[in-house]
Order: structure tokens, then sequence, then C-alpha cells
């Protein structure tokens, strides 16, 4: 198995229906070893029953906006395994007022909180986990086509994404001294929590399936598998870059 008794540390489960959650099953059936990352005490319960289900050895709590709860998560995880082999950063987040209407209207919180959760908590998680990587390791983190081009109602959160993809390419130079890699998976829309505060999200499913070379929209399966490409030696070579997992629409003109 490519990831036989590799430790994966996952932050972005919700349910089961998360690119998180795609990305942990497709880790735990080649054999990762999972601890599950969770923002606030409410979710444990919804957490609990998914951890038992993906085999995870542990989960633990952990708000990416408090640099102290980021330092005792690694604190936990560091008591319990000693060394981490991926960590996968699923997190975004944007008041819903800020993901409609004109961009020119987002607040200035609004803007500091989508670009906090969504990019920063990137650098620090990163940082606080640095010890904790073993060499070649791989990191990875979930942007959107709309980190680079303009899509409705996206607004606050394309500009939160174009900086977290920014971000991996200058912490592929820092984590590369130590023989880490860092990439971000572009996905295709699925149908998430997180997905369903964009207004029109059902108008890009169909221009995905209508325009996309592939013609179909993508799985959380497909994330999955990009997922384990990434955390595996199949991608040793492989850092700081975007990969695409969106049927090819990224690659179409007017």
């Amino acid at each position: 198995m490519l990831m036989q008794d590799r430790k994966a540390v996952v932050f972005g489960v919700v349910n089961e229906r998360s690119i998180a959650y795609g990305i942990a099953k497709s880790l735990s059936e080649q054999g990762a070893k999972l601890a599950l990352g969770y923002a606030a005490e409410p979710i444990r319960k919804r957490i609990e029953p998914i951890a038992a289900s993906l085999g995870a050895d542990f989960i633990f709590q952990c708000n990416v906006s408090s640099d102290e709860e980021i330092a005792a998560a690694a604190g936990v995880v560091q008591d319990r395994w000693g060394s981490v082999d991926c960590l996968v950063h699923s997190i975004a987040y944007a008041n819903r007022e800020d993901l409609t209407g004109r961009f020119i209207d987002t607040s200035r919180e609004g803007f500091r909180i989508a670009l906090d959760v969504s990019a920063y908590s990137l650098v620090a998680l990163c940082r606080a986990f640095e010890p904790l990587l073993s060499p070649g390791a791989s990191v990875m983190t979930l942007s959107y086509y709309g980190a680079g081009r303009v899509v409705a109602n996206y607004n606050a959160m394309g500009v939160a994404k174009s900086a977290l993809e920014a971000s991996v390419r200058y912490l592929a130079v820092d984590l590369g001294k130590r023989g880490v890699r860092i990439n971000a998976i572009s996905a295709g829309p699925v149908k998430t929590m997180a997905a369903s505060a964009i207004h029109g999200f059902r108008t890009i499913l169909e221009t995905i399936e209508n325009r996309s070379p592939l013609g179909r929209n993508i799985t959380l399966d497909d994330i999955g598998r990009c997922a384990l490409y990434l955390a595996s030696d199949l991608s040793s070579g492989t850092t700081g870059e975007v990969i695409f997992v969106d049927s090819g629409y990224n690659i179409m003109g007017v």
C-alpha cells in the first residue's frame, strides 16, 4: 500500500461530504494512520463517528485562528505520534455576506477573516508542525479556480485562495530545505457544506458539466486519488504546484 504505516493529520473533516473526508478516506484505504483536527467542541459529536468509520487513531480540537490552539494541537500530535508524514489543510471560511453582491463592498473585517482562516492558517500550521514533519513528508491544501479567475459571488474567498496559492509557493522554499513538499489541489465544485454558501452554485455545477473536456463534475474520489498521489512517494519530485482536479475546465477559453 502507498501509505502503509504513514501518519496523516487531516484538518477540515466536517461530514462525509466534505473534501477533507474524501482525502482522509483515500489515505486510510492505502494504509495511512489518521488523526483528525476539528474546530470547536460542538463539532466533536459529529466527528467521532466519522473518525471511527475511518479507523482514525485519535481526534483533537484546534481552532486555526488561534496560535495557542495550533501549538497545543501540535503538542498533542507529537505526544501521540512523535512525527507526521502528511499534513492536510482543507479549511476555508468567509462571512456569508461577503460571498454575494460586489467584491468592492467587502468589509475590512470580512476580508481579514477570509484571509486569516483560509490562507494564513496554512502558514501557521506549517510553522507549528514543521518540527514534526519527517523527511519526505507532504503538506497539501485545497484551492479553487476562483483564485486566478473572477467567479461570480466568490469575492473575498477568491482573493483568499489566491493568497493561499502564493503561500504554497513561498512555503515550498522554506519546507524544501528539509525535504518536505507542499502542493495545492485546485478542486472543481463538489456539493459540500462550504459550497452551499456560494450563491449560484447550481449554475457553476451545470457549467462544468456542459463545458469541461470530460463533460462531468468531479467526485470526492477524484480529489482523494490526487491527494493520495501528493501524499505518497509517487510525487517525490513535485512541490510548490497547484494541481487542477476539475475535469479539465480550467484549460477552456471562450
